[in-house]
């Protein structure tokens, strides 16, 4: 009898079975005939919940048939501390190994998804709360060892309680031992991906699975470094169970996506397919459209830049690339939608898209933390880099004072200093001061026609000036804030022509003449060698700016002088 077999009591916790074999769900009371309710992978049809799967039964689900070879497989758990509590910890391991056909928590093995060549960890809840004991730790252990050699991405499914308290600081130092094999496997720049199912706890989920470079959580999945009773018991604090899901987590930044069960296979494999994948395919050469020779004032040019209807990045999104995967959340405080990122398939080649959304968002301090994380996951898997700027600034208020702004506006720049990987960037709406820089330092820099570039906004700039915010378009002016005076100045490389009229009265043209500039100058990026971009990135910033050299400045003031004489 198989482990699944085997197991079917512990695939329904949670659900009731009455006699002619229905299951009735415990969130919507919805009775389902048992055989269709585990074809449907134990979710319900009415309200979507997800009920528990073992072990094995993940392995089924992720790997192609006939394909798993398991990794440790003769290792047994011991009883080194012998342990009572009230059974002997020899009998709970007998027991869960007679109603799993498991000898531990932890299957991991190596497999292909859709043809490619993978590793798989799952840990099951049927064995004593998927607890992380000795056996648990060596087999995550084994498996990024085992991927590491042999350069293959890792998949981990996690369905645990914690840590296994029968062993004491021997499974506390599982924790250790799982976080060393992952940081290897992630200085070998390979892909890992971390599934967190219910329950994700303690140990395991603040060691291995924690450190993917993909979070992925279950629909109403609870999550969380402690269980609610630990937290009553340690500190008397009682935590909502809504207050620790899935969905409130990739709230507050520390999941990628909350991802439906059904679903969740075609995406691991899409996922796998874009990072891993042979990156022959050469990009299209062909030289944009030069930029008409429309030239509006800059009264004109603002006013269209920051028009209501010009497209913004989700506009350019669903109209650029042929798949686009978002990530969200910078790991520590939240997601800030003004700023988006993911990967993105760019006619045939994956690459990192970063942009601001526009309009009147501004972006927070985690903004700016998740855009740095994307960049450094850009520069493991040696990915191009697609930035696009549109904001009046970052937010200004004490809140994001006190999270960092100015600290994380200027680790993005260092970041994108040093980043080994190409980098094209291109305003298209308002670049408004550092907020819009911290996305904008790149190998080349790109404006659409009718947006804008400045060091702070002509309000603002009105403000400090005049002390009347309203005389902004005064300044309009000198501030040179149009892509063609930036293009004489040698600020950026180039102007995106917009259809007649501006970007908004055809987003669809707009779009074709933006995705024209952007595959010609990721062809010609891609051409050049790393160490070669970095040098001429860091010289192209080193050579901005205008200054006057010591014998100019007293060759200016001596002939100003001879010339007041001469009046």
């Amino acid at each position: 009898m198989s482990p699944s077999q085997k197991s079917g009591d512990v695939m329904n916790a949670g659900v009731t079975v009455v006699p002619d074999s229905n299951v009735t769900c415990p969130k919507c009371q919805q009775e389902c005939e048992e055989n269709s309710f585990r074809k449907g992978l134990c979710v319900c049809t009415a309200c979507g919940w997800h009920g528990p799967l073992t072990a094995k039964d993940w392995v089924d689900l992720i790997a192609d048939t006939g394909t798993f070879k398991e990794i440790g497989k003769k290792i047994y758990p011991s009883d080194p501390l012998k342990f009572k509590d009230s059974k002997p910890y020899r009998q709970r391991l007998r027991e869960a190994e007679d109603r799993t056909g498991m000898y531990d928590a932890a299957l991991s093995g190596e497999a292909r998804l859709d043809g490619h060549p993978v590793v798989i960890i799952s840990i099951g809840f049927d064995f004593m709360g998927g607890t992380m004991g000795s056996v648990v730790g060596e087999k995550v252990a084994r498996a990024f060892q085992v991927a590491t050699r042999r350069r293959l991405p890792v998949i981990s499914i996690l369905a645990s309680g914690g840590a296994r308290i029968q062993e004491g600081m021997l499974s506390l130092m599982q924790m250790a031992k799982t976080a060393a094999a992952v940081s290897r496997h992630q200085k070998a720049k390979l892909l890992y991906v971390s599934v967190l199912t219910n329950p994700s706890f303690g140990g395991p989920f603040a060691s291995f699975a924690s450190l993917g470079d993909v979070l992925i959580g279950e629909p109403g999945a609870e999550i969380g470094f402690a269980g609610s009773r630990v937290v009553a018991g340690t500190i008397s604090e009682e935590i909502p169970r809504d207050a620790r899901k899935a969905e409130r987590l990739l709230e507050h930044g520390m999941i990628d996506m909350v991802m439906p069960r059904l679903k969740l296979r075609h995406s691991l494999a899409l996922l796998i397919s874009k990072l891993t994948r042979d990156r022959s395919r050469e990009w299209p050469a062909e030289p944009p459209k030069a930029s008409s020779k429309v030239s509006r004032s800059p009264v004109e040019v603002i006013e269209l830049a920051r028009l209501p209807e010009r497209p913004r990045s989700r506009d350019y999104v669903t109209r650029l690339f042929t798949w686009f995967l978002e990530l969200h959340g910078d790991r520590c405080y939240g997601d800030d939608e003004a700023i988006i990122g993911g990967l993105a398939d760019l006619h045939g080649h994956p690459i990192m898209l970063v942009a601001q959304q526009g309009g009147a968002s501004m972006p927070l301090p985690e903004g700016y933390r998740k855009a740095k994380r994307l960049f450094l996951l850009a520069e493991k898997f040696e990915l191009p880099v697609l930035t696009l700027v549109d904001t009046p600034g970052a937010f200004p208020g004490l809140e994001a004072e006190h999270r960092g702004v100015a600290l994380t506006i200027a680790e993005s720049l260092s970041t994108l200093a040093s980043l080994e990987s190409p980098i094209l960037n291109v305003v298209i709406g308002e670049g408004g001061s550092g907020g819009a820089l911290a996305l904008g330092l790149a190998d080349v820099i790109l404006m659409q026609q009718n947006s804008i570039y400045a060091v702070i906004s002509p309000e603002g700039a009105a403000a400090i000036l005049t002390r009347d915010a309203s005389r902004g378009q005064d300044l309009l002016p000198a501030m040179k804030l149009r892509a063609e005076d930036l293009l004489e100045l040698g600020v950026i490389d180039g102007i995106v022509p917009e259809p007649p009229g501006g970007a908004h009265r055809d987003p669809d043209a707009a779009a074709r003449l933006l995705l024209e500039s952007v595959l010609f100058h990721f062809s010609r990026l891609t051409d050049v060698k790393l160490k070669k971009l970095l040098r001429k990135r860091l010289e192209r910033y080193r050579s901005i700016g205008r200054f006057e050299r010591g014998i100019t400045r007293n060759l200016r003031k001596l002939v100003g002088h001879i010339a007041g004489r001469s009046v």
